[in-house]
């Protein structure tokens, strides 16, 4: 069952292949973007898997994030998660990403319980 503050944590260190020069962000060798607002995701994701009926997930539908320090490659990085609002299959999240260092990112994200095969189905309909 879905309840308000379940945390969630997702982590990743930097390598060449998440940089923002690597992923087109940017031409620097430093944590992209992207990957930041990836490793929200995933912390939001797999905080809330575990409590849903079988058959559903979710997907994410916004990001609110500021990416505010940038860190360099061969440094641990980390997102955490927390659950603030459920609205009937809306779900909100404050997101934060750091580094070891501190704090690198910040914002809110928003997700949306889906059933899966609907869901698919819906997005193979497209190519018809």
């Amino acid at each position: 069952m879905l309840e308000i503050n379940i945390q969630g944590r997702a982590e990743s260190v930097v390598t060449e292949q998440n940089t923002a020069a690597s992923v087109g962000s940017g031409d620097l060798p430093v944590f992209a973007t992207p990957y930041m607002l990836a490793l929200m995701e995933e912390a939001a994701q797999t905080s809330v898997a575990p409590h849903l009926e079988e058959g559903q997930s979710t997907v994410g539908t916004r990001l609110a994030v500021s990416h505010d320090a940038a860190t360099p490659v061969g440094m641990k990085v980390w997102a955490e998660s927390v659950l603030t609002e459920i609205d009937g299959r809306r779900l909100v999240f404050e997101v934060r990403a750091y580094d070891e260092c501190g704090l690198i990112g910040q914002g809110t994200h928003e997700r949306f319980i889906i059933k899966k095969q609907r869901f698919l189905e819906k997005a193979q309909a497209k190519k018809a």
